[in-house]
C-alpha cells in the first residue's frame, strides 16, 4: 500500500518501507506499446513481382539468403542494393566465404529470361552454385496470381530445391 492512515497526530511522520510499483508499471506498458507498435515498421522488404510456380516449397533456412532482381534490373542482396561489380564480393562478405550457401534467386516478372541468365552466370562465376528459384506459391486448382487484385500479394517461396550446373 502506497499510503497509509496516520494514527496519531505528532510532529513526526511515521516512514513507509513500501515501494510504490504503479509508475513503474505504467512506463512498462507504454514502453511495450511502443515496441509492438515499432517493430512491423522495422522489417523493411524490397517489393518484386514474383512469377508464379506450381512446384513443391522446399524447406527454407533459418537466415535465406535472397538475391533479388527488381524490374529495372538492379540487384539486391538481403534489403541492400549491391552493384554488379560487387557482388561476388558483397557475397563472401556476408557468407564469410562459404561457398555452400544456398543463393534464394528471385526476379522480378518484368526481368528479361537473358538478363536473369546473366545474374545466375555472375553467381555460377564467384563460386556459389547452389541457387534456388523463388516464385509465388499457387494451390493446385487455384486461380493465378495474375487473376488476383494487385492490392493482395502471394507469400513468395523457393520453388525448386536448388539449381545446379
Amino acid at each position: 500500500m502506497a499510503g497509509g492512515i496516520r494514527e496519531h497526530h505528532g510532529e513526526e511522520l511515521q516512514e513507509n518501507h513500501e515501494i510504490n510499483v504503479t509508475p513503474f508499471i505504467d512506463v512498462m506498458l507504454v514502453l511495450l506499446i511502443i515496441f509492438m507498435v515499432a517493430a512491423p515498421l522495422s522489417t523493411v522488404d524490397v517489393n518484386v513481382d514474383l512469377p508464379a510456380s506450381s512446384a513443391k516449397p522446399a524447406q527454407r533456412p533459418e537466415e535465406p539468403l535472397y538475391l533479388t532482381v527488381q524490374s529495372d534490373l538492379t540487384l539486391n542482396l538481403g534489403n541492400d542494393p549491391v552493384a554488379r561489380e560487387q557482388l561476388a564480393a558483397k557475397l563472401d562478405t556476408v557468407t564469410g566465404g562459404n561457398k555452400e550457401t544456398r543463393i534464394f534467386l528471385r526476379a522480378d516478372k518484368a526481368v528479361d529470361y537473358g538478363q536473369f541468365m546473366e545474374v545466375m552466370n555472375l553467381l555460377r562465376n564467384s563460386g556459389y552454385l547452389k541457387i534456388a528459384l523463388v516464385g509465388l506459391e499457387t494451390l493446385p486448382g487455384a486461380a493465378s496470381p495474375a487473376a488476383e487484385p494487385a492490392g493482395q500479394p502471394a507469400v513468395p517461396a523457393p520453388a525448386t530445391p536448388g539449381v545446379s550446373p
